[in-house]
């Protein structure tokens, strides 16, 4: 147990919770100061960052080195579908039901600043899939998890982000300050970015628990929600990787299957189908343009620099966890998966709920768009699934996933989290449980102090992933000097 980190990490979150309760103006203040700045000094930097990490990862990918197997391995612990299930259902939490419905309704209705006023499906689509497709991530477990699967397995260093630098400073970066100082910055940046779609998920659900079963979209119902996620994710980090994580990931990407497939029969599949050629069309004619886009840095500050801070964010802790499941996969599997197979998947996904929300709203303008505005983003998943058919069945089952995904990523990353203060590949369970729990009170409390808790958090999330993208950009250049030593010694 590494005590510094625990308490860097842990104090720093209570201590942000603590002065919000406190005095939630000085503390707003505070984040929306450190916000701006971050999306005017880093905004640029996280641009090229992110379009280089998924560059040299596809070359990587498809180079000399990708058929290296990685962990010192030949056979992959888990099954190939069971393994894509568990990383992209940890990412998905935030954005496969709240952000998949709201965000393309957004860009239809306010069409982004690159595509002028060209309100039209393609482009609103087009730029949701900028923000959740193949650079969001290719951050997340491409280049660092080469880097520390490397230093991991090879030479024996602990499940630390700070393994990451270890191809730069050798050994001494396990026993210094500086590693630990890492180690509580990327703890503290994917905690920050757990604790925001716990929020997300009490607003969401007590608002759609309001719409379909009556029930006061209130305080009490919003901290019920949290209390359940946090019992089922602490049972299920407890529970370990290869049960209870494995069997909620398997089970989310299946009823996302099913919901997908049910949209696709019951609802306008003609509409998506072709939107999401045009639109993937749109993407990826656009896509060097859309990721260096720096015009209006409000509009950037919302969106894009944004979403880049958070998953930078989840960055080097999203790389241990599919470091840990990934022992046996060739260097190409790794890239492919998650640099390609997932993001089709993700915007695909994307198209079936946004696609559809935009098609009610042209056939009946206001239909999503006025419950968007007026009550907010958790709002838009409820006004698109109850014009479905059959949306007495189909819009609990939304409400389901969305519980589900939120409790994955809950439990993946108390898990994960433990796995860097630890540097244990099976953590103590009663770290596990502290960290799943610790994850739900903050969320709580920033949900009783109000909307402000929440959006001061989320601009929070931007602001921690300042350290964290310094720690990730040396992976540019250290994932393809480690497959080359490790190509040397094949």
């Amino acid at each position: 147990m590494d005590w510094t980190v625990l308490t860097i990490s842990g104090g720093l979150l209570l201590l942000f919770v603590l002065v919000s309760f406190i005095d939630l103006d000085a503390i707003s203040s505070f984040v929306n100061v450190s916000f701006d700045w971050s999306v005017t000094f880093f905004g640029a930097f996280w641009q090229v960052l992110m379009l280089a990490t998924f560059f040299v990862a596809l070359w990587l990918g498809f180079s000399r080195y990708g058929k290296l197997k990685l962990g010192k391995r030949d056979q992959p612990e888990i099954s190939t579908f069971k393994w894509i299930s568990m990383i992209m259902a940890t990412l998905l939490a935030g954005g496969g039901v709240f952000w998949a419905a709201a965000e393309p309704m957004y860009h239809f209705v306010d069409a982004p600043p690159l595509f002028g006023e060209d309100n039209n499906p393609s482009t609103a689509l087009a730029q949701s899939f900028m923000h959740w497709g193949f650079l969001a991530w290719a951050i997340l477990g491409t280049l660092s998890a080469v880097v520390l699967m490397y230093g991991h397995y090879h030479k024996s260093m602990p499940m630390k982000p700070r393994t990451l630098l270890y191809p730069m400073f050798g050994e001494k970066i396990n026993n210094n300050i500086i590693g630990k100082v890492i180690d509580a910055f990327s703890i503290i940046a994917v905690a920050a970015g757990t604790i925001g779609p716990i929020g997300f998920l009490g607003l969401q659900a007590s608002y759609g628990l309001q719409a379909v079963f009556g029930i006061p979209d209130v305080f009490l119902t919003q901290l019920m929600i949290i209390i359940g996620v946090v019992f089922i994710s602490t049972i299920s980090a407890v529970t370990g990787l290869y049960k209870g994580i494995q069997w909620l990931s398997k089970f989310n990407v299946r009823l996302a299957l099913g919901l997908l497939a049910a949209v696709l029969l019951v609802g306008p599949a003609g509409f998506i189908i072709d939107q999401y050629v045009v639109s993937l069309g749109t993407y990826l004619t656009e896509f060097v343009s859309m990721g260096t886009y720096r015009g209006e840095n409000e509009w950037l500050g919302l969106w894009t620099i944004f979403f880049w801070g958070w998953f930078i964010g989840y960055g080097p802790m999203m790389a241990m966890l599919v470091s840990r499941i990934s022992r046996g996969r060739t260097i190409r599997e790794l890239m492919v998966a998650v640099a390609i197979i997932a993001p089709v998947v993700t915007t695909f996904w994307f198209t079936v709920v946004g696609g559809s929300g935009i098609y009610f709203e042209m056939e009946n303008p206001g239909s999503v768009s006025d419950a968007l505005m007026d009550t907010g983003m958790h709002a838009a998943m409820i006004a698109i699934t109850e014009q479905l058919p059959l949306s007495w069945i189909i819009t609990p089952l939304f409400l389901l996933l969305t519980v589900l995904f939120v409790i994955t990523t809950t439990d993946s990353m108390a898990f994960t989290i433990s796995m860097g203060i630890t540097g244990d590949g099976n953590p103590t369970s009663k770290l596990r449980i502290f960290w799943a729990v610790l994850m739900g009170v903050i969320a709580a409390i920033l949900l009783y102090i109000g909307e402000g808790g929440v959006e001061a958090l989320q601009n929070f999330i931007v602001v921690t992933a300042v350290p964290v993208s310094i720690l990730l950009l040396p992976m540019i250049w250290l994932a393809p000097k480690v497959a080359k030593k490790m190509a040397n010694k094949a």
